[in-house]
Order: structure tokens, then C-alpha cells, then sequence
């Protein structure tokens, strides 16, 4: 692992999960917009329960620690490419897997600017969450740091999806994240020891909105 200042690891963090680099991710909610359409989420507070439960027991969860298990298995080839290959099955529907690759792939390509390798095991389909934490320890970025910046960026993306379906104003999602900021917190604090003993969700409509949205009509996003 390379060694990195304190400033270059933010900066890098700053870089790599903004909603401008260039992974797509305002092009997939995850399942929230079929969840929209369906009712389940139709208002600020429901929003915020459902982000609290993606967090707590659900998909954001189970990628924090795909990613804290990449990032521990950087140096070790075979462990990377069996969590890459996990990462890969445990993606609940043809829309998930397609989300999850499309912007691990994305991210590596755009992240081999930065001077720290990529792991060479890692190819296109590579999970998002596990792209993320190897290419963080081989840039030498902090575990904590990386867990709250993926998980903060996460969250954003889907108040933005919330924001484009009409559940809210951009004034109450600010405010949501500022509600959720500890939630966020506290998960990153978690999956920062966590291993893939801790994977699991109880998160059936979630998974569910995420199949349905495979086969509604009319949508904006991808997923």
C-alpha cells in the first residue's frame, strides 16, 4: 500500500465519490423508484426510514462490508477474487448485478489516474463496493474514511433519486442527510470490523422493489 497525507486521502475520497466522477450513478435507484410507484416511499420521513433500514440491515450494509473485506484482502490475490465473486452472486436481481458492475467498472477505469495500482484481479465486472476498497488501500486511504465517504455517497444519490421522483424538495433532503448523518456514521463504525460472517439483510421489500423495477413501464432510471 502506498503511504498518503491526511489531505491527499480526503481529496481523493472528495474526487472519487462525487456525483461528478464518472461512474453513472444517477442513472440507477437502486429499486426506490419502483418503491415510489408502488407507495412505499412517498414522503420525506418514509424516505428516511427506508434509507435507515438499507443502512442497518439491507443492501448498504452488505456492500460495507464487501467493501471492508476487499479493502483487507488487497495483497492477497485469491482472497480479493473470491470476495469479487461474492460480491457478484449475492446481487439479488439482473438489475442489481447490472448497477454494481457497471460502476465498478467504471470506477477502476476512471480511478487508474491516481498513482496507487489496481488490483490486476479486478476486471469490468468487479463490484462497485469491492473496486472501491481495494483501489482505497492501494492508494493508502483510510478504512473508516472510505466506509463513511461510500456509504454518505450512497445515501446522497438516493435522496437525489427521491428528489427526481417527486418525493421531496431539494431543502428537505438536505435536511434528511443531516438527520441521517449519525446512522451513517455508526454503519461505517461497524463495517469497519466487520467480516462476511456479518453479511445478511431483512430486507424483503427493498428486494422485492428491486425485481419489480425490472419490469416496469414507464421509469427513469436503470435500476
Amino acid at each position: 500500500m502506498r503511504e498518503t497525507s491526511a489531505v491527499q486521502a480526503l481529496l481523493r475520497l472528495m474526487a472519487w465519490l462525487s456525483p461528478a466522477f464518472p461512474v453513472g450513478g444517477f442513472a440507477y435507484s437502486g429499486g426506490l423508484e419502483a418503491a415510489v410507484q408502488s407507495g412505499h416511499v412517498s414522503s420525506a420521513e418514509a424516505l428516511e426510514d427506508w434509507l435507515v433500514t438499507l443502512l442497518r440491515c439491507g443492501s448498504l450494509r452488505n456492500d460495507a462490508v464487501l467493501l471492508a473485506e476487499a479493502y483487507r484482502s488487497v495483497e492477497d490475490d485469491e482472497r480479493l477474487r473470491a470476495v469479487t465473486e461474492l460480491a457478484a452472486a449475492l446481487a439479488g436481481s439482473a438489475e442489481r448485478h447490472l448497477e454494481i458492475s457497471r460502476q465498478g467498472g467504471a470506477f477502476l477505469a476512471a480511478a487508474s489516474a491516481w498513482p496507487g495500482a489496481v488490483p490486476e484481479v479486478l476486471g469490468d465486472g468487479t463490484a462497485y463496493s469491492v473496486a472501491i476498497g481495494a483501489v482505497a488501500a492501494s492508494n493508502g486511504v483510510g478504512l473508516a474514511e472510505t466506509l463513511s465517504a461510500f456509504l454518505h455517497a450512497a445515501v446522497s444519490q438516493l435522496v437525489s433519486a427521491a428528489i427526481r421522483l417527486g418525493v421531496l424538495g431539494q431543502s428537505r433532503g438536505v435536511t434528511l442527510l443531516s438527520r441521517i448523518e449519525d446512522v451513517i456514521a455508526d454503519e461505517a463504525g461497524r463495517a469497519a470490523s466487520s467480516s462476511l460472517d456479518d453479511l445478511g439483510s431483512a430486507t424483503l421489500i427493498a428486494d422485492q422493489m428491486s425485481l419489480r423495477h425490472e419490469t416496469q413501464h414507464s421509469r427513469l432510471f436503470l435500476s
